[in-house]
């Protein structure tokens, strides 16, 4: 039986003796004398074998790195001068009386502490090996506290936790869903949910008043360093509470963990509507943490002759608007050329600025290729707005609202990190107050988080203004990242008919997809609402990791394969038949003909 763990091991426990399991990190042979590092998931310790334990000593000259073995010693103090302080057991060792190879094992497919020069697709290939890494095995330790600690908090506040279907129905949630075909109802399909979303409405239909689950949820869509196929959800539901009640009661779960997990006090989230955020910082889920924000200059633009800003300016769609970056204009041509590369990901068709070089000489103090397409007068007031000092830049953006937005917001947050201008270490708010409905690329109007959110107006008011309906709806921002969304839900008929006639949904389409949902809200369905954190992202932002892939045992790559399992996998024939699923073949490519 093991008797601690490795890293459990301290100057309290000197003279006891001990039986430990692990790996072999490292082996020495100082003299005669081996020297053995076994690491297991609290840490490393070190085993030292004089030539007197014979066969054990023996046994020890025989492993190599990532052994797994089994020893038995008595703990010692280290004497003066061969003291690790850089290992939290540096103070001992232990003195090896008797080892078992357990298991032997081949040469790793890379050193464990030389993972920083390893590929990505290397270590999630062999995962299993990577994981052994102190880092990595952190990580998830930590990702296992964070759940500990919420269930603690859910369950202390009368929360249920309570399962949902995995296998269920296709439902319109903003990305492409996961289709498993069924064997025994012929051409039908199941769907894996993008959320639990209707299922914990029912279960606020069905009277269980406050619900949570950490669940899996899953969406075929493109990948990114925040995005996984399949990913984990802290998916939470109340009845007869709105939504600042509920606000308070999930900020209070976030800031207790974050001082259970990390002694970091948040203190109380400030709140900002969703326009305010927009304007400025150009986007709804801003990071407060970096001193300079977007300026609207549309009014002084709409009378320049200049069609790239006056343009957007009298358009109603458009905008025009500066970035101030202080300090900004030791910034070079090259890096300037780089950050217009930089925002034409966003759909921004050029990057206009204006270097600040000495304030006190007015226009000549100012340096930039637009200057002579502007009045001197604009520019002063301009200039005089964002309240300039020498060593400036000013960045513009003029295009369609949302291209400006998603350009320049992007480009404060890359400035503000490559500069080194992030202010403080966590900056936590709640963005409020968000629109109902969207427009899409086609003119028609969509929801802007689902069909479901109750807006905070009347029926007949949203019919009437949907382009201006506001929803009870909220999401929580940490350090620039969304943590979690929510809102209020429709719990009325008529709101929710509402709602599907604003969204072109008639009775037939909104029968065949929410029609369980919509039978439900006729049999007394209380007044609910939620939120739904991602889990990933959160023990990402906790952890410092730079992907999400970083915080979960198994993850996918970028393209949503598994190359440890080699997963996705073909299907045999026999199983396809079962399934009724027959593959087409893809068309062959055209021989070329003679003399081609």
């Amino acid at each position: 039986m093991r008797t601690h763990y490795c890293g459990n091991i301290t100057s309290a426990t000197i003279d006891e003796e001990v039986t430990l399991y692990g790996w072999v990190d490292r082996r020495r042979d100082h003299g005669g004398v081996i020297f053995l590092d076994l690491r297991d998931r609290e840490g490393i310790v070190q085993v030292v074998f004089d030539p007197d334990t014979n066969e054990h000593f023996e046994r020890a000259d025989k492993v190599r790195s990532e052994y797994v073995l089994q020893v038995k010693g008595r703990v010692r103090a280290r004497s003066e001068g061969t003291i690790n302080t850089n290992m939290s057991t540096g103070e001992i060792e232990v003195l090896g009386k008797e080892l078992k190879i357990l298991n032997s094992a081949a040469t790793p497919p890379f050193q464990l502490d030389e993972h920083i020069e390893v590929g990505e697709d290397v270590r999630l290939k062999y995962r299993y090996v990577d994981l052994r890494r102190p880092e990595m095995l952190e990580k998830l330790k930590l990702r296992s506290s964070v759940t500990s600690s919420i269930r603690r908090f859910l369950d202390d506040n009368g929360f249920l936790d309570i399962e949902t279907p995995i296998l269920t129905k296709a439902t319109p949630e903003g990305a492409r869903d996961y289709l498993v075909p069924s064997r025994t109802h012929e051409g039908k399909f199941f769907a894996l949910p993008q959320s639990p979303q209707l299922f914990k409405q029912l279960l606020m239909v069905s009277g269980m008043d406050r619900y949570y689950q950490i669940a899996k949820c899953f969406r075929d869509e493109d990948l990114r360093a925040d995005r996984q196929p399949e990913f984990t959800q802290i998916d939470i539901e109340t009845s007869f509470m709105d939504d600042q009640q509920i606000m308070a009661i999930t900020e209070g779960m976030i800031r207790e963990l974050f001082k259970e997990v990390l002694d970091v006090d948040l203190g109380e989230f400030p709140r900002m509507p969703y326009a305010e955020a927009m304007l400025r910082f150009g986007s709804d889920k801003p990071d407060l943490r970096i001193p300079f924000e977007l300026v609207d200059v549309n009014d002084l633009m709409q009378q320049v002759d200049f069609k790239v800003f006056n343009g957007p300016a009298n358009d109603p769609k458009g905008r025009v608007a500066a970035l101030k970056v202080p300090g900004g204009a030791k910034i070079s041509r090259k890096q300037i050329d780089d950050y217009t590369k930089y925002v034409s990901i966003y759909g921004a068709k050029g990057l206009a600025w204006i270097k600040i070089n000495d304030v006190a000489a007015g226009i000549e103090g100012l340096q930039s290729p637009i200057l002579k397409f502007m009045p001197d007068e604009i520019v002063t007031r301009m200039m005089e707005r964002l309240d300039v000092a020498d060593g400036d830049i000013v960045f513009f953006g003029a295009d369609k609202t949302n291209i400006v937005n998603e350009a320049l917001g992007a480009l404060r947050v890359k400035i503000g990190e490559d500069l080194d201008m992030i202010e403080g270490d966590w900056a936590p708010l709640w963005v409020v107050d968000f629109p109902m409905f969207e427009e899409n690329s086609e003119g028609n109007l969509t929801s802007l988080h689902h069909p479901f959110t109750a807006p905070a107006c009347s029926p007949e008011e949203l019919e009437k203004n949907p382009e201006t309906a506001l929803s009870i709806a909220y999401d929580m921002v940490l350090n620039g990242t969304e943590l979690g969304g929510g809102s209020v839900r429709i719990h009325q008929p008529d709101m929710q008919q509402a709602v599907f006639r604003v969204l072109g949904i008639g009775d037939e389409e909104a029968e065949e997809k929410f029609g369980f949902l919509l039978d439900a809200l006729k049999y007394g369905a209380p007044p609910h609402g939620g939120l739904a954190f991602g889990l990933d992202r959160l023990v990402m932002l906790i952890t410092g990791a730079k992907s999400i892939r970083d915080v979960i045992a198994f993850p996918k790559t970028q393209s949503a394969a598994c190359v440890m399992t080699d997963a996705p996998g073909m299907a045999d024939n026999k199983q396809l038949r079962e399934l009724n699923i027959k593959l087409r073949e893809k068309p062959k490519a055209a021989e070329p003909k003679a003399g081609e």
